[in-house]
């Protein structure tokens, strides 16, 4: 802020986007009491702008835009308990069709609400102390973390009281209401990178640093990291951070976003690009210049990326502990799930249970004496923690059901090429697939083995959906977004293909090679070849 208390974005109107100019002269929190307000008048009682704001409040119109609305629920690090999950579970079946998704950042969303319910919605999740304020818009969004935080043997030491520190400062937090864009944050001291570091504006990951004769358990910091149509892996900067100066940094790194990020282009106003101009060494500068002198880069300890799944059964850290991960295919479950998930946590375990950035869940705490109990309840031949090998590993964003700007289905889509997979497709490695509906990444496709991205292609019939593949994606150690093929596949054969490009895969592989290895040590030249021979023959 300059002397004249005038943010450094403030002095040049004319530079700013059409939605900046809105911006300065309304805060998008204020949302909230207004809706509070005016919801008893409907949707009709807002205005389109007042809509535009809703994102501030977690809420998002529905497509097609007839008054229905969808929701995104904050939960930090996926940490959840039982009467937090049944009131997540009363507000679907009550308000939003008894549907309920997981997304790849650890919330839970709803679809067909009505603006006059929202008041009682808020109401109902601030009594469990859940919020969907601030899951959207430009704002610091919920902070993913290890959903294992606290019960977990290959962690550093238990992050959820970071999580909850930082949750605590930024929500509702109007000097940081008023973002260029999105802000997205992860913690974590897991080993494997669950909290997917590279692609967060800001990340948080284990590390080590003798200070003063003491070996140190810390953090290393990464910035600018982002998905969309312009992919960037974060940066580290060379700095380490001990547990009790996170807030402190995340502070000093979301001002400088605040102030100093570009908002002359919608499209331009992630972090990431001011990282990406700036560079790693001039942003830590005016780090250190705003929070005062640290110590350098230590010894990192990420030893590699388990991509956030934990389907099965598993010991945790405390002696005779166990938690169970249960696949929800492609994230989504119904009303009668989700209360029958809080009732087993409370049966078999304390009440734990915690969402995974796969679109997964987990039930915590299950002593060795209850597990054969909990595996034998019916719910778990449905949300089975023994998934097939693709069905297990696949991903969705909410595609065009419900999203006004997926251009394809996703969601089902997935699930019959996955299923379609695991009943032609032998394999004993896991393969990562991932589906968007639009450019705009919700579905991470950027990070998957192989990725989909959604499209539409005329052909005699009308046009019909489609996709383009990405193959090699993967963070941790050897990080690198995945690479687009040529040639777009009609949704009705994009298994068949895949197939095909796997069968390559298991001749070709070297023994224990993962999916992105092998793209990456074969070349990409060498699988747009595979795709085209099979494209040939197929006519696809």
């Amino acid at each position: 802020m300059t002397t004249s208390g005038i943010r450094p974005w403030e002095q040049d109107p004319s530079k700013l986007s059409k939605l900046e100019l809105v911006k300065l002269n309304r805060d998008g929190l204020d949302i909230i009491n207004l809706i509070r307000e005016k919801a008893s008048g409907g949707y009709e009682a807002f205005s389109e702008e007042d809509l535009g704001f809703f994102k501030w409040a977690g809420v998002y119109e529905q497509k097609p835009k007839d008054g229905h609305l969808m929701m995104r629920v904050r939960i930090p690090s996926g940490i959840l308990n039982s009467d937090q999950a049944r009131m997540l579970a009363e507000i679907s079946r009550d308000y939003g069709r008894g549907l309920i998704d997981v997304t790849t950042r650890q919330a839970v969303q709803f679809h067909w609400l009505q603006v006059q319910n929202l008041p009682d919605i808020f109401d109902r999740l601030e009594r469990v102390g859940l919020f969907s304020y601030q899951a959207c818009g430009d704002v610091p969004r919920t902070i993913i973390g290890n959903p294992l935080a606290g019960i977990d043997p290959n962690e550093l030491m238990d992050t959820s009281s970071l999580v909850r520190e930082l949750e605590d400062f930024f929500l509702l937090n109007r000097e940081f209401s008023n973002l260029p864009r999105k802000y997205k944050t992860s913690i974590s001291a897991n080993i494997y990178n669950t909290a997917h570091a590279e692609i967060n504006d800001l990340a948080f990951t284990p590390a080590s640093k003798e200070l003063n004769g003491e070996n140190v358990i810390g953090f290393h910091v990464w910035v600018g990291g982002g998905l969309s149509a312009k992919p960037y892996l974060a940066k580290q900067l060379d700095l380490f951070v001990r547990p009790e100066e996170v807030l402190k940094v995340a502070k000093g790194v979301t001002e400088i976003f605040r102030d100093y990020g570009f908002r002359e282009k919608r499209n331009h106003a992630r972090l990431k690009f001011l990282v990406a101009e700036w560079g790693p060494e001039k942003f830590l500068d005016k780090l250190i210049e705003l929070i005062g002198p640290m110590p350098a880069r230590g010894t990192d300890q990420v030893k590699g990326w388990n991509a956030g799944y934990f389907t099965g059964v598993h010991q945790q850290k405390q002696p005779g502990l166990n938690y169970v991960g249960l696949l929800l295919p492609v994230g989504r479950l119904n009303a009668d799930d989700f209360f029958e998930i809080a009732r087993l946590a409370d049966t078999y375990g304390d009440g734990s249970i915690r969402t995974c950035n796969s679109q997964n869940l987990i039930i915590a705490n299950v002593p060795d004496a209850k597990l054969d109990g909990l595996l034998t309840e019916s719910l778990l031949e449905k949300l089975t923690p023994y998934p097939r090998t693709f069905i297990g590993h696949a991903v969705s964003c909410t595609g065009n059901e419900f999203c006004n700007l997926a251009i394809v289905e996703t969601k089902a889509r997935m699930k019959a090429i996955a299923t379609w997979l695991d009943e032609h497709v032998a394999i004993d490695t896991p393969i990562r697939l991932h589906v968007n509906g639009c450019p705009n990444s919700c579905g991470q496709q950027q990070i998957a083995d192989i990725g989909l991205q959604g499209s539409l292609i005329k052909t005699e019939d009308g046009m019909k959906d489609a996709f383009d593949l990405y193959v090699g994606g993967s963070l941790g150690p050897d990080a690198a977004f995945n690479q687009k093929l040529k040639g777009r596949i009609l949704g009705d054969r994009v298994a068949p293909v895949i197939g095909s490009l796997l069968e390559q895969y298991k001749q070709h592989r070297l023994p224990d090679e993962k999916y992105h290895q092998y793209v990456r040590r074969v070349g990409v030249a060498e699988i747009q070849q595979q795709l085209d021979q099979i494209l040939a023959v197929n006519q696809v």
